[in-house]
């Protein structure tokens, strides 16, 4: 299979194995990505996902030109607009795939093109040092077209995102980290334990709670301070209800973990 998947108690493993090309997603390997994000969604027992690549070189490269690019240059403008609003986006997450439980795109090497439309498209990032960042769409006559144009602005802003899609160049990790495109580096043979450290982290917390709160920051996010409150108290108030919401203070007051259920 071109797309692994591990777990380890709450925390699902996703490794992209395709090295010989620089973990790119033909079609394949694309619907693979989905099915496993999918298995991911609907596992109650699963609370946090990590994405990598396979090998030392590269997280993802993006799109396998060689087979994805025939096909959308066979189809109509009009095909591939139908297509963009029903199907999921490349490696599913970037566009018509809602998951509301948190990723972690642990970037190992090239993070390139869709590679790095897919890494947008997760909640967090953390990268080996040895990790490179660019969407050079624009040097190939295209442009970045799973969420890069949307994502990286809101990310790091527009002038910087209009820098590195306009320009279509590449930045280290340590670049990275000072635009907050990552929210840490560290050297290749620390990448994986450091994102397995942060998912164990978020996925001891409740995880009805660290739903809600992705929920809340990402639909607040574009809006008005106001309704963002309002939608803030409305994704709050079935938390509040539920046996997690119990549990945490219980478990405070008798000076123990908690242990939360999910419910």
């Amino acid at each position: 299979m071109s797309i692994r998947f591990e777990t380890e108690g709450a925390i699902a493993l996703l490794t992209i194995e395709r090295p010989e090309v620089h973990n790119a997603l033909d079609f394949e390997t694309s619907d693979a990505l989905v099915a496993a994000w999918e298995r991911f969604r609907d596992d109650d027992d699963l609370w946090v996902a990590i994405l990598t690549g396979a090998g030392e070189r590269s997280f993802c490269a993006g799109a396998d030109l060689r087979g994805v690019g025939d096909f959308y240059k066979n189809l109509t403008s009009a095909q591939r607009l139908r297509r963009s609003e029903s199907v999921p986006g490349l490696g599913g997450i970037t566009k018509n795939l809602a998951i509301d439980k948190p990723i972690i795109a642990a970037v190992n090497g090239y993070c390139l093109a869709g590679g790095l439309e897919i890494a947008l498209a997760c909640d967090l990032r953390i990268a080996s040092a040895n990790a490179s960042f660019g969407l050079p769409e624009v040097t190939r006559g295209i442009i970045p077209g799973a969420g890069g144009t949307q994502r990286l602005p809101r990310l790091v802003g527009p002038e910087r995102a209009l820098d590195l899609i306009m320009t279509g160049r590449r930045i280290d990790a340590q670049e990275a980290l000072a635009m907050g495109l990552v929210s840490g580096v560290v050297e290749r043979e620390e990448l994986l334990e450091a994102a397995f450290g942060m998912a164990r982290t978020i996925a001891s917390n409740g995880p009805l709670a660290v739903r809600a709160a992705k929920a809340a920051i990402w639909r607040g996010l574009d809006l008005p301070l106001e309704e963002g409150l309002r939608v803030e108290q409305l994704l709050a108030e079935p938390v509040r209800q539920s046996e997690d919401a119990q549990e945490g203070p219980r478990a405070f007051l008798e000076k123990r973990k908690p242990e939360f259920k999910g419910k």
